[in-house]
């Protein structure tokens, strides 16, 4: 088993936190903890990216060879994961609905059910990361690679719909879409926020990462392995920035401008981590619940939206919705505001699975996805 990294584990839990949250809302919460809308960045925009970024990162360390043959069991793993938390809420339809029957669950999760999600994008991302990776062996090389996919991305758009390459409702990656997985397989009609074109430059973010963990892991002093970082997230930040003036800064479609600034926010949080835990054993004392959310990432990712699911559709009941909602008016709805009442909410959610992450981590269970 590889080395872990501290800094890593609580860059990655970061992720997973907002990934959590995002989760959670039984209300209106403020909108600076939502996704924009279409353009844009608010902080749960970085959570996906930071994610990817930081799995990168992790396939750098990897002691064992990266096999075809593993690095297919993962991705087919990681993606049927998805794919079940994209049925699971017409599979409880079907086990406690008695009016749903064979044919409506049918419908709802094979003709039109989701194909892609957040864990189905990071499957496609790792396997062409990874695929990448091993084809090149070679950190320069695959730096110019992350370019080279973001030029791509970038170019698809333009040449596209070269007068208005973003609209929403006609893109290159709404297009790829509506061919594949088609139009009754998507998240909303006028595109999937998490569907395949995107998946060229999220697998930059990928790559970006890579590099990250061969800094981090390389025998090099701790004032070297910071300059490298911080000088890649500078020089990124700027890229992003100028490219930003040709391209939009959009999650929903993972543009180019949207990955460069993400990457490079996620260098320098990383070299700050790095040299903040190097230097000061109360700060890395102050991180560790983070710490142990980030050893197992994916599976609290799982967990959380198992359970939300779970929580939100049982028992069966229009007048309350759920013991989820239940829960939340009898708590904290109404508390100051509606937003205020609604991101309490989250956060105490959130912080529920803390101590179960500290038992994982205490008994050294680790989940691989």
């Amino acid at each position: 088993m590889a080395k872990r990294i501290y800094s890593l584990d609580v860059l990655r839990s970061i992720a997973i936190i907002i990934m959590l949250f995002l989760d959670a809302p039984p209300d209106k919460i403020y909108s600076i903890l939502k996704h924009a809308d279409w353009e844009g960045l608010t902080v749960p925009d970085v959570a996906l990216p930071l994610f990817a970024f930081a799995m990168g990162a992790a396939i750098s360390m990897s002691k064992r060879p990266l096999s075809t043959r593993r690095i297919l069991k993962r991705t087919a793993l990681m993606f049927a994961v998805g794919l079940f938390l994209n049925f699971l809420p017409s599979i409880i339809n079907f086990l406690f609905v008695e009016d749903f029957t064979a044919g409506n669950f049918f419908d709802a999760a094979i003709v039109h059910g989701r194909l892609f999600g957040i864990i189905q994008r990071l499957a496609v991302a790792y396997l062409l990361g990874v695929l990448l990776v091993r084809a090149i062996k070679n950190d320069v090389g695959i730096f110019i690679a992350a370019f080279v996919l973001l030029i791509l991305s970038s170019l698809g758009y333009h040449i596209y719909a070269p007068d208005n390459p973003f609209a929403i409702e006609d893109n290159i990656s709404r297009a790829v879409d509506y061919i594949f997985p088609g139009a009754n397989h998507i998240y909303t009609p006028t595109h999937d926020p998490e569907g395949l074109y995107g998946s060229i430059s999220a697998t930059a973010s990928v790559l970006f990462g890579y590099l990250a963990g061969r800094i981090l892991i390389e025998n090099a002093t701790l004032r070297d392995k910071i300059f490298l970082m911080g000088g890649l997230g500078i020089v990124l930040l700027i890229a992003g920035g100028l490219w930003s003036q040709v391209d939009i800064i959009s999650k929903k479609l993972w543009t180019t401008p949207y990955t460069l600034i993400n990457a490079g926010g996620d260098f320098l949080v990383l070299a700050l981590f790095t040299k903040l835990f190097a230097i000061s054993e109360r700060a890395k004392k102050l991180a560790e619940p983070f710490d142990a959310l980030g050893m197992n990432p994916l599976f609290f990712f799982f967990a959380n939206n198992f359970v939300l699911t779970i929580l939100t559709m049982l028992p069966k009941s229009a007048e309350h919705g759920g013991i989820y909602l239940w829960l939340y008016r009898h708590t904290t709805q109404g508390l100051i505001s509606t937003e205020f009442g609604a991101t309490l909410f989250c956060i105490i959610w959130c912080l529920l699975w803390f101590p179960i992450a500290e038992l994982f981590k205490r008994f050294n269970i680790v989940i691989k996805l």
